[in-house]
């Protein structure tokens, strides 16, 4: 990464482009480790990160499937997490991708297919808002009556794997849960469940982080992009329930930013690429964990997201030991 590719820009593609032949042309990287590039190295209250603090961060590339990247100074086995793979992002470190199959796309589902969901999207065209700020102002009046807002979701629970899960448990036929529904279909019922679904989403990234941190990282920061970054609510939800700040990007398209980067350093205008992601990475907003009561409360909710896999695991079992023809990967489980 970071080398140039051939000999530049050809005469003819210059010409379409309005750039000089010759031009450098940095190698191609995959979308999530251009992210990787353009969150990793922004100095955090005017201090570059070493390659030994590269190893406490973490980039969270979210949308519909979210990735979790972060680099190391030595091969690190993850079980279910992918790589190590050499020089793969950074040159000279080693690369480990973990990811979650549905984070945005599972937020989504979960309120498009709520009996509530076209009232409120209707409102929310009608008043020129998203129906994640009415949800999110649904939350914030409900969190009135609550010790703390993420309290609401105290009897109800979501167990996240609705496509598979990717990291750590890396098993594409586990699927969904939902514990603690009531017969309520009104629009603040649809607002605690999508609470419930944000923070099955961060109990997920939080697993990926203790297993690799169990492993010989020791992340305690996340340098997040993607559209999630924009939704307080799930700001909140994740960084209470890791631990971890989070820190924003000043540029928020960060996946356009590590291919510049790639750019700069294939250019020759800088020296490294660690260089080019300390130059011209910068921090935005940071969102620091509450902790507290909130802290504990998420930890009780981390033992019931793990306790809900063991009893999908549970009854699957049940249903193998019945003597039914297996159904496991035709889209009839859970």
């Amino acid at each position: 990464m970071g080398e140039a590719a051939g000999d530049g820009i050809t005469p003819d593609a210059a010409n379409h482009l309005g750039l000089l032949p010759g031009t450098a042309v940095g190698v191609s990287i995959i979308d999530a480790h251009a992210g990787g590039l353009g969150l990793l190295g922004a100095p955090v209250e005017g201090v570059a990160p070493t390659v030994e603090m590269m190893e406490t961060r973490l980039a969270l590339i979210g949308g519909t499937s979210s990735c979790h990247v972060a680099v190391s100074r030595e091969a690190r086995f993850v079980p279910g997490v992918w790589g190590p793979y050499y020089s793969a992002m950074i040159p000279g470190m080693w690369l480990t991708e973990g990811g979650q199959s549905a984070t945005g796309g599972l937020i989504d589902h979960v309120i498009s297919s709520h009996a509530r969901s076209v009232e409120l999207r209707d409102q929310a065209k009608s008043s020129g808002r998203t129906i994640y700020d009415l949800l999110n102002e649904r939350i914030e009046a409900l969190g009135r009556g609550a010790a703390f807002p993420a309290e609401l979701t105290r009897e109800l629970h979501v167990l996240p794997y609705f496509h598979g899960n990717r990291s750590p448990r890396a098993d594409a036929t586990l699927r969904g849960m939902i514990s603690g529904l009531t017969l309520g279909d009104t629009v603040d019922d649809l607002a605690v469940l999508y609470l419930a679904t944000i923070q099955a989403v961060a109990h997920g990234t939080r697993h990926i982080i203790d297993t690799l941190n169990g492993h010989g990282y020791r992340i305690d920061t996340l340098f997040a992009c993607g559209g999630g970054t924009k939704n307080p609510v799930f700001l909140r939800e994740h960084t209470d329930i890791s631990g971890c700040r989070i820190v924003l990007p000043a540029e928020p398209e960060a996946v356009l930013l590590g291919s510049a980067i790639l750019g700069a350093v294939a250019s020759g205008d800088l020296g490294s690429m660690l260089e080019a992601m300390g130059t011209m990475n910068r921090t935005g907003q940071t969102v620091e964990p509450t902790g507290g009561v909130t802290a504990e409360y998420h930890q009780a909710k981390h033992r019931v997201f793990h306790r809900m896999y063991d009893d999908f695991t549970a009854y699957r079992a049940i249903m193998t030991l019945s003597g039914l023809p297996s159904r496991v990967g035709q889209g009839l489980v859970g």
